[in-house]
């Protein structure tokens, strides 16, 4: 079976400010960048990677069966960061954090030696969503 990773979902909260982050300090490309109904949709992705994106989204949508308790659950777990995440590879992660720190991204975690063998770090987007930025061997 031929399957890659096409796309992500990451809620923003913010979306210029969430576009700004991907784009401005994570360096990412933006493909994509679709309003509809007072909504914005933003498509990022690394240049050298065209087939595989994040979509950045509007958490909980009007109209898609969510309560809202729901919604009001999910911005909280936005606010602390434990709705939504995910984790990026580069060959230099003390250069990725620096990179990030300077450009103000909410540092979680530096640069760490992990007991299960990877170097990674971890910031906060400006929706909350955990980034763990892990080296490749």
């Amino acid at each position: 079976m031929d399957m890659t990773i096409h796309s992500s979902f990451l809620p923003h909260s913010d979306p210029d400010a969430s576009l700004a982050f991907y784009r401005d300090v994570l360096g990412f490309e933006v493909r994509n960048d679709v309003g509809y109904g007072g909504m914005r949709w933003i498509t990022v992705g690394p240049a050298d990677q065209p087939e595989t994106s994040i979509v950045l989204e509007p958490p909980a949508v009007e109209g898609c069966g969510i309560t809202d308790d729901e919604r009001r659950t999910i911005t909280e777990m936005m606010a602390k960061g434990t709705y939504a995440g995910v984790n990026l590879a580069t060959s230099d992660v003390d250069a990725a954090f620096e990179r990030l720190a300077e450009g103000g991204a909410e540092v979680v975690q530096e640069p760490t030696d992990q007991p299960y063998g990877v170097r990674d770090c971890a910031f906060r987007d400006p929706a909350g969503n955990l980034l763990r930025i892990q080296e490749k061997r």
